[in-house]
Formats: structure tokens, sequence, C-alpha cells
């Protein structure tokens, strides 16, 4: 559920992105693509990270692709790309017909049915494809998808930025292929609760509105139920017939026709978080066409389409018990957050979170950084800690610091680490070509990990209405808050973007999840995962003969979160030779949180790009 578009950070996201405005810095960066709300994200969220170890190292590089892992042979068949490239630019096909794009990628739009369930529908949609090709022909092993999570999470944007660094685990005679999912950047038809002449502007006024996190004041849930209730009423004006087709059944059925117009018997698949729910689907419909399959990061499937789950929340609580045990193990010179003993961090976190609920910290405006004066809410740090239980890795040492400043009422470095100050929502013009262009039937849109609206018309789709009203739903966080301390009321958003949603699924799949598949699959679980929990990859692989559960000895979401040798060993063999490791083989982590990147434990390029990845959605 990374991933993750549970609009859980759609204030901060929005800020930053509206009109494409950006800020740089490492941990700016990260979590400028990891805000987005995932409740959809589910919430992906799902990505990026994989797991080459510190000693797979530039060895690696010698050993495992000689010839240079930038290095691309010719591909039969493929158009040359123009400068100034555009996905409005290639025409809709039936076939798949491959122009050069993005310099070193091919693109495709492959024309599918609208409605996989009705033959006389004569609706179509054009699903966006690209492809990073093998750099090793000579031993070509077929192509492997991609998809990042989500729900609605853009596999164009990650392969276009990450696809090497997939490549190096799974092997250079594999191709790296993903698609925009139905709704979701380049495919159209689109996801769009706005107006498309101002989209920007109206989503990004609308989300300043969002409501504070459920438990910072009494009655917020009752803000909060409106709120949700009102965008579904937005998006019900905006969408029309085509939302209804949006589902991950039809997604599933789309990732099978495009794998058989490339001329493959079998699909082999590698989904993060949202993306296992996809791998699972998939596996359950057509159990005969899965080659290969990691699900990494799981979403438990049933739970997932009830449309009020829980056991997502699990090992959330875990997760953030290791910031008090990693940050007491490295002592006061790498935690600033140090107390004498894993229990005393924790109150002290406890203690100021209780002083910000009633003394926001209030940040002056600087020339320099903010122009506007800021106020820290109770809201906004139980976002960061939501957001840094994703990847602990990268997020813990820079929560402790801003923990440790806010203690004494200095916000700014808080403000730095979300890049919330000194951003002025700056004045819009549409990025859109003129809609109405008959020359331009398919206006681009600027490119982003992934699709808000999208996401929650996936999510919503996919699963049962949320029953009762408001003092049912009430109910239903107090449960999600018991499961979770840390998060809990926070990660509610996930499921309260599907409160009042008016259209419901043409195809929606609840099961059976099981199947006979024709090669075994590779579910992956973190031994303690904030949104995707052990639990629930073993409740998946339950249901999959000779499917089996690896465990990767470390903290947040998905394997990606942390990097692991025996990890990255474990796929690349399962996608070269289809080799399984034993049920319940436990793979160790290569570093721990608070632990330094230093030269004694270098971490290689690939790996470093990869944890650097946005989480969307789950």
């Amino acid at each position: 559920m990374d991933s993750k578009a549970s609009l859980l950070y759609r204030e901060e996201q929005r800020r930053r992105y509206a009109c494409g405005h950006r800020r740089s810095g490492t941990v700016r960066e990260y979590l400028r693509v990891q805000r987005w709300q995932f409740w959809a994200g589910l919430v992906l969220k799902f990505l990026g990270c994989i797991i080459l170890g510190l000693a797979l190292g530039w060895q690696l590089m010698t050993v495992f692709d000689p010839r240079g892992w930038l290095h691309i042979e010719d591909v039969g068949g493929v158009k040359s790309g123009v400068a100034g490239w555009k996905w409005s630019q290639i025409k809709p096909s039936r076939n798949l017909v491959w122009y050069q794009c993005y310099e070193q990628y091919d693109c495709a739009r492959l024309d599918v049915p609208l409605d996989w369930l009705d033959p006389t529908d004569l609706r179509r949609a054009t699903i966006a494809i690209i492809r990073y090709n093998a750099t090793d022909r000579t031993n070509y092993n077929g192509p492997v998808f991609i998809n990042p999570g989500g729900p609605g999470g853009s596999g164009a944007w990650f392969v276009k930025r990450l696809a090497p660094y997939y490549q190096f685990v799974v092997g250079n005679n594999h191709d790296i292929i993903s698609f925009d999912p139905r709704g979701v950047g380049a495919t159209t038809p689109k996801i769009n609760c706005w107006n498309a002449s101002s989209t920007t502007t109206s989503s990004v006024l609308w989300d300043l509105q969002e409501p504070p996190v459920l438990d910072a004041h009494p009655g917020t849930i009752y803000d909060s139920y409106a709120h949700a209730s009102a965008f579904s009423q937005q998006c019900a004006t905006q969408l029309g017939d085509t939302a209804r087709f949006v589902s991950t059944p039809s997604v599933a059925r789309d990732m099978l026709h495009i794998m058989e117009k490339l001329g493959e018997s079998k699909l082999k698949y590698w989904g993060f978080s949202y993306g296992t729910f996809l791998g699972t689907t998939f596996a359950s419909l057509f159990p005969d066409k899965v080659g290969r399959m990691v699900n990494d990061g799981n979403v438990d499937a049933r739970d997932y389409v009830s449309g009020a789950g829980t056991h997502f929340l699990q090992d959330t609580d875990k997760v953030m018990n290791s910031f008090y045990a990693f940050c007491h193990l490295a002592g006061p010179k790498a935690c600033a957050f140090y107390a004498s003993t894993p229990k005393d961090i924790e109150i002290r976190v406890s203690i100021l979170l209780e002083d910000i609920r009633k003394h926001p910290v209030i940040v002056p405006a600087s020339a320099s950084s903010n122009s506007r004066p800021e106020i820290i809410s109770y809201s906004n740090v139980q976002r960061l800690i939501t957001s840094a239980l994703y990847r602990p890795l990268v997020m813990f040492p820079s929560l402790a610091e801003a923990f440790a400043a806010l203690e004494v009422g200095d916000g700014r470095p808080f403000l730095d680490l979300t890049s919330q100050g000194g951003e002025e929502i700056p004045s819009c013009e549409s990025r859109l070509e003129d809609p109405t262009d008959p020359e331009n039937p398919t206006p681009e849109v600027p490119e982003a990990e992934g699709s808000a609206d999208a996401s929650k018309a996936i999510m919503c789709s996919d699963g049962a209405p949320i029953p009762g009203g408001v003092e049912e739903f009430k109910t239903y966080v107090g449960k999600l808050m018991e499961l979770s301390k840390s998060a809990g009321a926070s990660m509610a958003s996930m499921v309260m973007g599907c409160v009042g949603w008016k259209f419901t699924a043409k195809w929606q799949y609840t099961g059976p999840f099981e199947g006979n598949t024709s090669h075994p699959i590779l579910f992956i679980a973190n031994t303690a995962d904030n949104v995707t929990p052990l639990r629930s990859a073993l409740a998946n692989s339950a249901s999959f003969p000779g499917s089996v559960v690896m465990i990767q000895d470390s903290y947040g979401h998905t394997s990606l979160s942390c990097p692991s040798r025996c990890t990255a060993r474990t796929i690349r063999s399962y996608f070269q030779h289809g080799t399984l490791p034993s049920n319940g083989t436990v793979c160790p982590a290569d570093l721990v949180p608070f632990e330094p990147w230093n030269e004694d434990k270098k971490l290689d390029f690939a790996l470093r790009e990869l944890m650097k990845v946005p989480v969307f959605g789950l």
C-alpha cells in the first residue's frame, strides 16, 4: 500500500508541485515524492529501492554486466524519435508500435477495449507503455514488467528514472517494461476530478482546506468526513462512465494483452505494494500465464477488497519502535533525539506531540527561506512521522533532528526537511495544450509519479462501499487507532478517500484470490512493514500452491526500504533460473537505521538511487 493516493500528504505535496515548482535537496527530494498520500496508497504510494547490497558494490558491475550497464544495443522495429518528443505524437495502435523516446527508451500506445467484459462495446482505452531494452541480447530472457504501487502510480515515470537499476538486479538480459494503468499519466481516458482548464489551481486550493489528522482535536472526524464526501461529489460531476473501467482486474487484463502483443506466453513481473494486489489478481485470473512473479510488500488481497481493512496496520508500531531502539543503540552522536533508554525516547516523543497539539511551533517569516510565517501543528508532525515509517534508513536521522529542534521551539529544521517553508503558491498557467484543439485530442500533462484522483478511483472501484455513515466510520477509525498508536489516525485517510464514492466498477474482482500458477510465486515481506505487514504475505501465499515467502529482516515499506545483498541475489536467481528459496528464508539487511553510510559500507550507485525513490500510494 505503498506506494501508495490516499491524500495523506496532499497539503504539502500540492504546494510543492503546483505548476511544477520544486526545491532540491536529498532528503527534501525524497520527501517531495514520498509525500504522496497514499490512501490510496492504499496507500502506494511503490517504487524502487532494490537492494543490491553493500559489498555487491561496483564488483557486480563487472561480474554481471561486463559490457556496461548503460550499453544499449540496437533493437529492430523501433521508429526513430524526434526532438521534443511527446506521448501525443504516438498514434494509438492495436499492435505494439515502438518509438524511440526519452533518448534511451522505447514507448508505445496500445489501443485496447475499454470494457473487456463486453465485446460489443466499441469504446477504447489507450495504454501508455515504456520499455528499457536488455543490454545483453545474446542470452535474452524476455521482459520483466514493473508496477511501482499506488494505486495510481505511473509505471512510465518510475521506469524512465529507474529502469537501469531494476535491470541491474534482475539481469541485463531482461527488458524492463511498465505502463501507466488506466486513468493514470499518459494513459487515456484520464481520471481528473477537476475541470481541465483549471486542474492545478483548483486542486491546490482544495487541498489547502484538508482537515487535520483525525485525532488532532475533538470533532475533527466530522470535518474530515464532510471533506471526503465533498470531493467524491466533485469527482461525480467531472467523471463520466469511463470511471467504471479503471479497476484492478481491467488493468490485469491490459497487462495480459500487452504481454501477448510482445509475443510472450508467460508473464514475468515484479510488483511493489499495491502492485502486489495487481499481481495477485493477475495470478488468480490467469494462473497459467505466470512465468515469474515477485510480489514485494504485500497487500492482503481479501482485506483490501473489504473496503474497511485493518490488517495493514498490524506492524506499523513495530517500525516506530525501531526508531526508539536504534536511536538509543546509535547513541547521542548519531541520533539527535537520544535518551538513556528506548522507552525514554518514546516518552520524549509523546510529550513533544502533546505539547505541539496545544502549542504549535511558529516559524517567523524569513527573507532567506520562508517568506511567510509558518505554523507547525500536531497534524504536520504526525504526517511526517507516518511518512518516515516508509523509509527508516533514509528518514530516521533527519526525523530525530527535527524532533530535537521542535522540542526547544525551533521549527526551521522541520520546514527544511518537509520543504514547506519559503514557497508561495505560484500563479498557475495551464500546462495542458489546448484541450479543444482538434489536432491534439490527447493533451500532454506534467509528468508525475502518480495521480491522486486516479488512485482514489481505482481503490474505491476495487473495494466494497464503506458501510453506514460518519458514526460508523468513527467506530472504524477507533479500531485503526487502537492498532497503531503512531499512525492509525493519519492512515485512516487511506480509507476515508472512498467516502461517498459514486461509481461502481463494471469489473470488480473480490476473489477467490487463489490459483495453481504455472510457476510458483515469490512473496517478499519485511520483518516489520508499516503498511504491508508480513501477515499479508503469508495470507496471500497460502492460496497459491508452491509459492514461498521470503522475509527480509528489516524495517520499512517493501524490501526496497533497506539494502540486502541476500535479497538482491534471491530475486536475480529467481528471474534468471526460476530458483526459489526455502519457504520462510530470512535475508539479513545490510544496514540498520542510524547506521552511517561511510567508506567502510559503500552503497553502489544503483542502490543509492533506488533508496531515494518515492513511495506512491499504499
